[in-house]
């Protein structure tokens, strides 16, 4: 089993930026990958960022460039810096993490972007 918990939404003005955070605890040798989701309301679940055990990264299109994903192996977190947030960007965040066999999933965190 693997526990998520995530931090760092909230409400930020067009241009602004936050940084979201996952920390993972329990079985964290099995994780091959981890990443956020996030889903607007109307909207699909869409994948935002991953981060693979071996440290490689992927993004969506759109945030390509303005988002980050990292990772701290010493706090098992991983990290998504968001840069000049549009007000598309407001959703529900949720971190996730991948065992192989099955997947894992945060609460979710809002961000909101308005002005």
């Amino acid at each position: 089993q693997v526990q998520l918990v995530e931090s760092g939404g909230g409400l930020v003005q067009p241009g602004g930026s936050l940084r979201l955070s996952c920390a993972a605890s329990g079985s964290i040798s099995s994780i091959n990958a981890m990443g956020w989701y996030r889903q607007a309301p109307g909207n699909q679940r869409d994948r935002v960022a991953t981060i693979t055990s071996g440290g490689s990264t992927n993004y969506a299109d759109s945030v390509q460039v303005r988002f980050t994903i990292s990772r701290d192996n010493a706090k098992n977190t991983v990290y998504l810096q968001m840069n000049s947030l549009k007000p598309e960007d407001t959703a529900i965040y949720s971190c996730y993490a991948d065992s192989g066999y099955r997947w894992y999933w945060g609460q979710g965190t809002q961000v909101t972007v308005s002005s």
